[in-house]
């Protein structure tokens, strides 16, 4: 049973939400703000957490960004309709995902078993022969079974649940174009908007973690109006 931690300082919301996924089959633990947070976390770590933007106190974007570098959770951030800047920010924190309020409680839970099947997480999902490999482009080593990234000085290089999702995409997909609707499809099934530019965002975050000032050609190669291009070959031990 995955477990979810919902931070939200709606008393309704919190009500709502934590009896919708129980009945759903999650364990569910609720907090009002950033205090009530760290109180969960030191009793137990959670599979996922989702976060309001707007907190009393630290708001969660300060939050999502310190979860990000003390813990490896999985983040999904609530945030006003039209706050584009506050998605954006999120997903340069680290965030997996975002939801816009208003949402329908089944959107929400289309996209945390998204999110947790990206990360691994959901309850009962074996791991597939196919995926017990360790991809090799131009030095790199992306492990899939352990979700880790080293650099051709294997130097460990930590990625977000959605950055290791977009580079596996990559990878698996080497030297073709993939479009920014194909690389949505491929990298978050169908748990997203339309017209969803954040794949914009992780593209550029982990581009600045492949790439270095003396690189030749570039890993992850832009294509005007088109989409993207990853330009290394891979090969899997």
């Amino acid at each position: 049973m995955s477990h979810l931690l919902i931070v939200d300082d709606d008393v309704e919301v919190l009500d709502l939400l934590q009896k919708f996924l129980r009945q759903h089959g999650y364990e569910v633990d609720v907090a009002s703000d950033g205090q009530g947070l760290w109180q969960v976390l030191e009793r137990r770590v959670p599979d996922l957490v989702i976060l309001d933007v707007m907190l009393p106190g630290d708001s969660g974007l300060v939050l999502c960004q310190r979860l990000q570098a003390e813990y490896k959770v999985a983040v999904i951030m609530l945030t006003a309709m039209g706050e584009l800047s506050d998605r954006v920010v999120g997903l340069e924190l680290g965030a997996d995902d975002y939801l816009t309020k208003p949402f329908a409680a089944r959107e929400l839970l289309a996209r945390v078993r998204a999110v947790l099947r990206r990360a691994g997480e959901s309850p009962g999902s074996p791991v597939p022969a196919s995926s017990r490999a360790v991809l090799e482009f131009s030095g790199w080593q992306l492990d899939v079974l352990r979700r880790e990234l080293r650099s051709p000085e294997g130097v460990m290089i930590p990625l977000s649940n959605g950055e290791f999702e977009l580079l596996l995409v990559f990878a698996e997909h080497p030297r073709r174009v993939l479009s920014r609707q194909q690389l949505l499809d491929l990298a978050r099934g169908q748990a997203h908007e339309a017209y969803d530019r954040s794949i914009d965002v992780q593209v550029s975050r982990l581009r600045r973690k492949l790439e270095s000032d003396g690189d030749s050609e570039p890993l992850i190669r832009t294509l005007r109006n088109v989409g993207y291009l990853f330009t290394a070959s891979v090969t899997k031990r």
